[in-house]
């Protein structure tokens, strides 16, 4: 319940802006697509993935908070990576563009953590190679409040980020 909770919580505190010309939740079931909310910025299309706090990895130290949330899917299926086909839980680097992390477990108030899919760790599965590896997210990542890159505060300029990719490339 919690993570239909945050999910609201996200659309309502960080994607509710004007700056915002569409946001939408997709199928829960629909397994290819992953991202909790799609909001379109500036008119392009991105994915949100947000995941909560793994309440008894939480610790509390001389400096903040220490947890651990788990990103992954929700379960095993076939997946390409390159030209090989894998089975796993891991998610695919690129398969969403920024990840939101409820911070509500450290302290009972409503925060969230956002960094781009692409800083987020890799798996370090050894019956993986290290080609397959490189391509699929950890399934269980650290985070801290306070926060430590490449986690900031605000969606904004990771979007800013992403947009200026394409103005690059395009």
């Amino acid at each position: 319940m919690l993570g239909y909770v945050a999910e609201y919580k996200l659309w309502k505190m960080h994607f509710s802006d004007e700056c915002f010309e569409s946001v939408h939740k997709k199928d829960d079931h629909d397994r290819k697509h992953k991202g909790d909310l799609t909001v379109t910025y500036k008119g392009r299309e991105f994915t949100i993935e947000c995941k909560s706090l793994q309440t008894n990895s939480i610790r509390k130290t001389e400096h903040g908070y220490e947890g651990k949330y788990q990103c992954d899917a929700s379960d095993r299926r076939r997946i390409k990576v390159g030209s090989k086909l894998v089975e796993t839980t891991c998610l695919l680097v690129g398969e969403f563009d920024i990840i939101a992390v409820n911070l509500f477990a450290f302290e009972e108030k409503w925060r969230f953590a956002f960094a781009l899919n692409e800083d987020l760790p890799r798996s370090a599965y050894q019956k993986y190679s290290p080609y397959i590896r490189r391509h699929l997210l950890a399934t269980l990542m650290p985070i801290s409040w306070p926060l430590k890159p490449p986690y900031i505060e605000n969606p904004l300029p990771l979007l800013d980020r992403l947009l200026g990719r394409e103005v690059e490339v395009g």
